[in-house]
């Protein structure tokens, strides 16, 4: 693939790959920013290669991915496995329309998975392949961040009903 088609692909990607980035990075704008060019440094010095035209949104956003791990490892920012799948606490603070907040208190697969298929329009199939797991691994993490949303969501709004 040459270089004017890989321009092609990441101004067409762009916008997406910016919102991926920023939320691999626990929304943090600096550091989405950080990643992306890093990722787009790595695609155009030819470390990173488009073998189907079709899935260069899936690519791109693996890369973006890998990235961001990368970066969060650098910064001993690592989450032990066991973290990583345990439900976080919803603080009161959390307001019933504050979508960020509450989507950061899902496990990171369930989060990532919910957000690729929500936000960026993408299949389960294709979330599967980006997160390199299986695609019953991520239909399970989907439903299963699917019901954990609805709960959160439903206790926040009965912490804002009735004022605890």
């Amino acid at each position: 693939m040459n270089r004017s088609q890989l321009d092609h692909i990441l101004k067409a990607h762009h916008r997406d790959a910016y919102l991926w980035a920023r939320q691999c990075c626990s929304f943090e704008d600096e550091l989405a920013k950080d990643v992306l060019q890093q990722a787009y440094l790595k695609i155009l010095e030819g470390q990173a290669k488009l073998k189907d035209a079709s899935k260069a949104k899936t690519w791109l956003f693996s890369i973006i991915r890998y990235t961001a791990i990368d970066e969060h490892r650098k910064a001993g920012k690592v989450v032990s496995l066991s973290d990583s799948y345990d439900l976080e606490e919803v603080h009161e603070e959390v307001d019933a329309t504050d979508y960020e907040r509450i989507i950061k208190c899902l496990p990171e697969m369930q989060r990532e998975v919910i957000l690729m298929v929500f936000y960026h329009q993408m299949t389960i199939a294709q979330s599967a392949e980006i997160l390199q797991i299986s695609v019953g691994t991520a239909r399970t993490h989907y439903d299963r961040g699917k019901k954990k949303l609805r709960e959160l969501i439903t206790k926040v709004q009965i912490q804002k009903e009735y004022g605890k």
